[in-house]
C-alpha cells in the first residue's frame, strides 16, 4: 500500500498492511538536547528524525516520504506587523502577526509566535478585538475571495498531486479557537453569557468565511484530510459546557462536515488538548471522524474511549509523553497499554503532543523501536 492508502485505511477502520509510524516530533529545545546526545546536527525535520530514530532502533524498511502539499491561506490578510514594543530584562512585550500584545521571554524572537517553533510561555496583555469597533478592522482582513488564499499554481499543483502516494491535509482553526485568537480566552468565555448577539455574529462570520474558502479549494483540489484545531478543554472538563458547544459550535462543524463529505474528502479530524471525553459525542454528531492528540495527563483513556465510542471515532496520539521521558520499562508498559487499541483499528499511535525536552535521544529511539514493532514496521 502507499502511505496515503495506509493512513486513510487505518483511520477508516479498514485493513491496512501496517499502521503508519508517527512517533511525534520535538521542537527546538528538544532538538537541541537530541543533537547533543547523538542525533546528527544536520537533521532537523520531523520525518527525517523519525526515520533516523527508526533505523537506530534496528528498523530496516524505508519509511514513506511526504511530498508537496496544497497550501491554503486561512490567516488574516494583511497581517499585523511583528515587532518588539518594550524590553524588560528577562522578558519583552511584543506584537504578533495576529495583533496580540503579549509578554514573552527575551530568549525568543517574535517569529516564535508565528509557528510552533518551541514551547513559549506568554502573558497576554491585549487582544485585537476588545470592542465592536476593533472587530471591524479584523473582519476586513478575512476576504474569502482574496486570490492569495489559494496557491498561484493551484490548477497545475492539483494535477501534479492527482497520483500522490502521501496524504495532503488542510488545517483550519475551529470557531472556538479563532474567536479566542481575536478576543482572548476570558473575554470569549464571558461573551457566552454577556453578549450572545456579538458572539453569534463572529461565529457566523467565521463559519461562512471558512465554508467559502473550502468551496473555492474543493473546486480545484480535494485534500485527504480537513483538520480542525480547537484546544477547548481543561484537565477534566470542556472550557465551555457541552450545552453551549451544542448550541453555538456544533452547527459550524456540521456545516463544514457536509461540504467535506460532499467533496469526497475522506478524513475530517479534530485537534484539542485537555480532556475530550464529553466533547467526543458532539464531534461524532457533527460528522468528525478522527481526534487527536488524546493527552493522557488530562485524563483521556484511549482504551476507555474505544470501549465507549467504538468505531464511531478514530484517534491519533494517545501515548503518554511522561512515560517516554521516564524511559526503560515505563515506555514498554505504555506501548503495551495501547496495543489493544492499535489492534482494534482506527488508531495511529504517537506522542500525545509535541515531544518535550525532558525526553532523551536514547529514550526516543527506544520508544520509536517499540512503536515500530507495535505497528508492524519491525
Amino acid at each position: 500500500m502507499t502511505d496515503r492508502e495506509r493512513r486513510i485505511s487505518t483511520l477508516a477502520f479498514g485493513s491496512p498492511d501496517r499502521v503508519p509510524l508517527e512517533p511525534g516530533y520535538g521542537r527546538e529545545s528538544t532538538l537541541k538536547r537530541w543533537h547533543a546526545e547523538g542525533l546528527p546536527v544536520d537533521l532537523t525535520g520531523g520525518d527525517e528524525i523519525a526515520a533516523f530514530a527508526y533505523r537506530a532502533a534496528g528498523g530496516r524498511e524505508k519509511l514513506p516520504v511526504v511530498g508537496d502539499g496544497f497550501p491554503v491561506n486561512i490567516r488574516m490578510i494583511p497581517q499585523f506587523e511583528e515587532k518588539v514594543l518594550e524590553r524588560r530584562g528577562d522578558t519583552q512585550v511584543v506584537q504578533d502577526w495576529k495583533g496580540n500584545v503579549c509578554e514573552i521571554g527575551s530568549e525568543f524572537d517574535v517569529s516564535y509566535l508565528s509557528n510552533a517553533v518551541d514551547f513559549v510561555t506568554r502573558r497576554w496583555i491585549r487582544c485585537p478585538v476588545e470592542s465592536r469597533s476593533d472587530w471591524l478592522d479584523i473582519a476586513r482582513r478575512y476576504d474569502p475571495a482574496d486570490p492569495s488564499r489559494l496557491p498561484g499554481d493551484a490548477a497545475e499543483r492539483a494535477r501534479r498531486l492527482a497520483g500522490r502516494e502521501w496524504t495532503v491535509s488542510l488545517d483550519i482553526p475551529g470557531p472556538f479557537w479563532q474567536l479566542r485568537e481575536w478576543l482572548g480566552f476570558e473575554r470569549l468565555c464571558m461573551l457566552f453569557y454577556d453578549d450572545l448577539p456579538f458572539l453569534r455574529h463572529m461565529i457566523g462570520f467565521w463559519s461562512t468565511f471558512v465554508a467559502l474558502v473550502l468551496e473555492r479549494t474543493f473546486a480545484v483540489f480535494v485534500p485527504d484530510e480537513i483538520h480542525l484545531s480547537e484546544d477547548m478543554a481543561f484537565k477534566g472538563f470542556s472550557m465551555v459546557s457541552p450545552a453551549m458547544v451544542r448550541e453555538h459550535l456544533l452547527p459550524v462543524w456540521a456545516r463544514w462536515g457536509k461540504l467535506i463529505r460532499e467533496a469526497g474528502c475522506p478524513v475530517y479530524a479534530m485537534d484539542s488538548d485537555g480532556f475530550v471525553g464529553e466533547l467526543i459525542p458532539l464531534w461524532i454528531e457533527a460528522g468528525i471522524t478522527v481526534c487527536d492528540p488524546v493527552e493522557v495527563a488530562a485524563g483521556n483513556d484511549i482504551a476507555a474511549f474505544r470501549a465507549r465510542f467504538g468505531r464511531r471515532m478514530a484517534y491519533r496520539g494517545g501515548v503518554d509523553k511522561r512515560a517516554i521521558s521516564k524511559g526503560g520499562t515505563a515506555i514498554e508498559e505504555e506501548i503495551a497499554r495501547v496495543r489493544p487499541v492499535i489492534a482494534s483499528g482506527g488508531y495511529i499511535p504517537g506522542c500525545d503532543h509535541g515531544v518535550p525536552a525532558d525526553v532523551s535521544w536514547p529514550d526516543f529511539v527506544r520508544y520509536v523501536g517499540l512503536l515500530a514493532r507495535a505497528t508492524g514496521w519491525m
